[in-house]
């Protein structure tokens, strides 16, 4: 057994290391605390994820988890070059790994196929980290969508926390709303809402299922949601990408979206119509549902890691 001599333990804090974590843009997703998987509102929104659409069908349209709530979630960089380059094959690389991104769903580790683009210290700054976790949480969703997937991976942290931006009555209480990257609002949730925990698959499938317009918020980060203080100044610093309408690395300040006077934002009846003649039989899923298993948890059995190069 080790013991320690020391009778208050030493500060594990040190400036040099905040320094090099903010030049690689790592800073704030290093500092968010353990976020528990909450699995059957996982499994409730991968029912409702559409590879040919890449979006979530809701009763009240389609929505996504966008560059804007990575940034607001995670405090990743969402602007610079795409994360992209030569794998690494040997056994040595297999069993190294690293934490802050990409991670499985202790949310402790990432593929080792990223190792070599933190190589170089100096140049991690570069990459486009945001774009990167938001690709891999897309590719995440498309995989576990298929039939004969029981099985996630991907940032299920930025999931669950996009869901709970959103879907405000869906949320775990209590929050802590003046914490940065926003996932802290929700870290070791499990301890303060226990009844929470334990809710099933059919629980939020069918608050899914009743979902009205006025419950989701197609605007999750206005002063009234978050308050602007407490997100530093980088965040905002390349947002204009946000709604770039070409991929990220290609003239992306050429093609954005104009913020032009909007109405209200509700959909179109035009499209609402379309929607819903196209969808709408899988909308509510409680009736289409036979039978569910007893844990409730019909589209992943478990959370893991899946390794492949």
């Amino acid at each position: 057994m080790l013991t320690c001599d020391h009778p208050v333990p030493p500060d594990r804090y040190n400036e040099r290391v905040e320094e090099h974590l903010r030049s690689t843009g790592f800073y704030h997703v290093t500092q968010i605390g353990v976020v528990q998987c909450q699995k059957a509102l996982v499994n409730a929104l991968v029912e409702r994820w559409h590879p040919d659409t890449h979006t979530l069908h809701l009763p009240v349209g389609e929505c996504a988890v966008t560059l804007e709530d990575v940034a607001m979630i995670f405090g990743l960089p969402t602007d610079g070059l795409p994360v992209t380059g030569m794998t690494l094959s040997s056994f040595e690389a297999l069993e190294a790994e690293c934490t802050i991104l990409f991670g499985d769903k202790s949310g402790a580790s990432v593929h080792w196929k990223f190792l070599p683009l933190l190589s170089d210290f100096a140049s991690i700054g570069q990459y486009s980290w945001g774009s990167a976790c938001l690709a891999h949480l897309y590719r995440s969703l498309c995989r576990a969508s298929r039939f004969d997937c029981k099985e996630i991976d991907g940032p299920l942290t930025l999931l669950l926390c996009w869901a709970w931006m959103r879907l405000p009555y869906l949320v775990p209480v209590p929050r802590e709303p003046r914490n940065f990257s926003l996932a802290n609002r929700w870290r070791n949730w499990k301890r303060r809402d226990r009844v929470y925990r334990y809710l099933k698959l059919a629980h939020f499938r069918k608050a899914l299922d009743d979902l009205q317009e006025s419950q989701f918020l197609w605007v999750a980060y206005s002063v009234d949601r978050v308050d602007p203080d407490i997100i530093s100044a980088e965040i905002y610093m390349h947002s204009v990408i946000w709604s770039a309408t070409v991929p990220l690395w290609t003239n992306r300040y050429n093609h954005v979206l104009t913020e032009e006077p909007m109405a209200p934002q509700q959909p179109l009846d035009t499209y609402m119509y379309w929607y819903r003649s196209k969808y709408g039989d899988h909308l509510n899923l409680s009736d289409l549902v036979v039978q569910e298993d007893v844990e409730g948890d019909q589209v992943m059995d478990d959370v893991n890691e899946e390794q492949e190069p």
